[in-house]
């Protein structure tokens, strides 16, 4: 996506219906090319929508809290709820959302002991990072955004912050493997499209299989890198960049 089509986009997901005219001013661009965008662009097409008006909405608000994100996962909650969620009532929460989804239930390759174990991850990491203030965090489990050919965005689990967006991909496995640290990188620029210039995305592999690991990876033959960790150390990837430690 090139910097008009993000800006447009945003604009749309922060307001609650705008028309084109008012797009257009608000970014300092000319009608037409507005209107380009708005009915060409995939990311208008798929995630956004006019009505009877000519007003333009967003299916995914660009604001805490993000309504609409719960429509495209498993699991969409604050923190604190998900937290006082039994986890078999948990774990019957994510296979509906998942079957309201088009999510594949299919437990033949362990699926339901691979969200037992997201679950359990998750759950310890914010044991870990008790003393922090994270009542208006939101945690997503199973977002799965496939509209057209176009626009495919996926995660295993993200964690909003009010600045940040954590994305992590987990695997039950306990080496680093190059296609796993591609794949949980993957999805980042779409990621930082849905949620606006204000949030930044941290990508973060988690292996379950592993214990005391903390580390970095290259993303392919690029000179990106991202953390690869087991479920026993990701305090380490919030402590990188909100310093609860220090």
């Amino acid at each position: 996506m090139d910097i008009i089509e993000r800006d447009i986009f945003s604009v749309i997901c922060k307001n609650d219906g705008i028309k084109a005219r008012m797009i257009a001013k608000e970014l300092g661009r000319d009608r037409s090319t507005v209107n380009h965008y708005l009915y060409r662009s995939a990311f208008m097409k798929d995630l956004c929508y006019r009505d009877d008006d000519y007003m333009w909405h967003g299916l995914i608000r660009q604001m805490r809290p993000h309504v609409g994100l719960s429509d495209f996962c498993g699991y969409y909650g604050l923190v604190d709820d998900f937290l006082k969620t039994p986890k078999d009532e948990w774990i019957e929460c994510m296979k509906s959302g998942c079957k309201s989804i088009g999510r594949n239930l299919n437990d033949t390759r362990g699926l339901f002991h691979s969200f037992s174990d997201t679950h359990d991850v998750m759950t310890g990491l914010f044991a870990d990072i008790y003393d922090m203030d994270y009542s208006g965090w939101e945690i997503v489990f199973e977002l799965r955004i496939k509209k057209s050919k176009h626009i495919r965005i996926y995660a295993d689990v993200l964690v909003i912050t009010d600045r940040y967006v954590f994305s992590f991909e987990f695997k039950m496995n306990d080496e680093i493997v190059g296609k796993d640290v591609l794949q949980a990188a993957k999805y980042n620029e779409y990621l930082e499209v849905l949620f606006g210039p204000e949030y930044e995305v941290i990508s973060a592999l988690v292996l379950t299989r592993a214990t005391d690991l903390y580390s970095y990876a290259p993303v392919g033959s690029s000179t990106a890198e991202i953390a690869v960790c087991s479920g026993d150390m990701l305090f380490n990837v919030f402590n990188e960049y909100l310093g609860f430690l220090s």
